[in-house]
């Protein structure tokens, strides 16, 4: 066993207490203000600089150590998600329809149990950014950090982030380099008709058939503009009109999400989906109004900072514990605005498998962060933090 590891794992039981705590108390996206209180407080105990209302209620802890000129980021999230928990653990959620069931209670505690060892125990020269960020889930609190300075202030040479991964054997990581997660992307489609009785559909124009056929029209999309080897996926999650059996509705409403791993493929989907749209809208005699929204962007690893992040995993664990080049995801996930801006990758910590409890995929009532990877994902983030901080 690594040193690192095995100095982390004596102490973790302090940080699994912190990871429950936080469990109990969720807070939704730019509402952590608990979280972010025990962050901060713990990042001040420990010698760092800290700021906090970065990104609303983002906290960033700095250390500084050495003459090195290099400079490290290292990123947790820290919001749940509006979800009511379905487990009877002790450490199960306090506050009815909010819960952590994504497991950034656990990266939280990761990234704090590996902020008190490189302050206490670690030799490095160079700087670490801590970055604690709020609003993962959907709200964009990684656009809001950059765009109130966040690399202006805490500028980094190469930007790391962990999310843990229900399926994969616990403790396990997995890298991947180049595009590693989708795009996610949002169309509101209104169509406005002529409503009527529906004894009369000649005097009407049916805005609910438009709708039917620019949802099958919709398939087309992939199956006919995108490359086969290329990932996308176009889906009407929801179809909205009337409200009577015999009444043509004035108005039908469709709700569309758009996903791609590569950024020509994102793009050409928009025109397509909008193009689309119009013209069948015009062939049922019915206008269309669009509403195309642009959510996160495909997260790219960087090679060479991939590479580096493999190597230290490596060198921690050895060849079983890692999985070098992973699948991509159709998941998407908000550091990908972080390294549009900065070199690096974003990795994942195997949760659990087959009928382990951390098997429980990610936004599940009865999902739960796997404690015992709280050692294992700190201790990596020490290691990883010390080889790029080497003279």
């Amino acid at each position: 066993m690594h040193a690192i590891l095995e100095s982390l794992r004596a102490g973790a039981d302090k940080f699994i207490a912190l990871r429950r705590d936080i469990h109990q108390h969720p807070e939704l996206g730019f509402q952590e203000h608990r979280t972010s209180d025990a962050v901060a407080k713990c990042l001040v105990e420990w010698g760092y600089e800290v700021e906090r209302g970065l990104g609303g209620t983002g906290v960033v802890g700095r250390l500084r150590r050495g003459n090195g000129k290099r400079r490290l980021g290292l990123r947790a999230d820290m919001d749940a998600l509006p979800i009511d928990e379905a487990s009877v653990l002790p450490h199960a959620s306090r506050h009815a329809g909010v819960m952590h069931a994504c497991g950034h209670d656990g990266h939280t505690a990761m990234l704090l149990c590996a902020a008190e060892y490189l302050a206490r125990e670690a030799a490095f020269s160079g700087t670490v950014n801590l970055i604690f960020q709020p609003a993962e889930e959907g709200l964009g609190g990684a656009l809001r950090m950059i765009e109130e300075g966040l690399f202006e202030k805490y500028p980094c040479d190469a930007v790391f982030a962990m999310h843990n991964m229900p399926g994969t054997p616990q403790g396990k990581l997995v890298l991947r380099e180049g595009p590693m997660m989708a795009s996610s992307d949002y169309a509101t489609v209104t169509l406005r008709g002529v409503g009527g009785h529906g004894a009369l559909p000649h005097r009407a124009a049916d805005p609910l058939v438009a709708a039917a056929g620019i949802v099958l029209a919709l398939q087309t999309v992939v199956a006919r503009n995108v490359d086969p080897l290329q990932m996308a996926v176009v889906t009407v999650g929801a179809m909205h009109a009337g409200c009577a059996n015999n009444v043509i509705p004035q108005e039908a409403t469709l709700e569309i999400s758009v996903r791609a791993l590569d950024r020509e493929v994102r793009a050409m989907l928009e025109r397509r989906i909008k193009a689309l749209v119009q013209a069948q809208a015009e062939s049922y005699g019915v206008r269309a109004e669009i509403d195309y929204r642009q959510g996160y962007a495909v997260l790219v690893n960087t090679a060479q900072e991939t590479e580096f992040a493999r190597r230290t995993a490596l060198e921690l664990l050895g060849a079983d514990g890692v999985v070098p080049q992973g699948p991509a995801l159709p998941g998407s996930e908000d550091f990908a605005f972080m390294l549009e801006r900065c070199p690096g990758s974003y990795l994942l910590i195997g949760n659990g498998d087959g009928d382990s409890s951390g098997a429980c995929m990610v936004h599940n009532p009865g999902y739960d962060f796997n404690d015992e990877n709280i050692a294992i994902g700190a201790a990596y983030w020490a290691l990883l933090a010390q080889r790029f901080l080497t003279d």
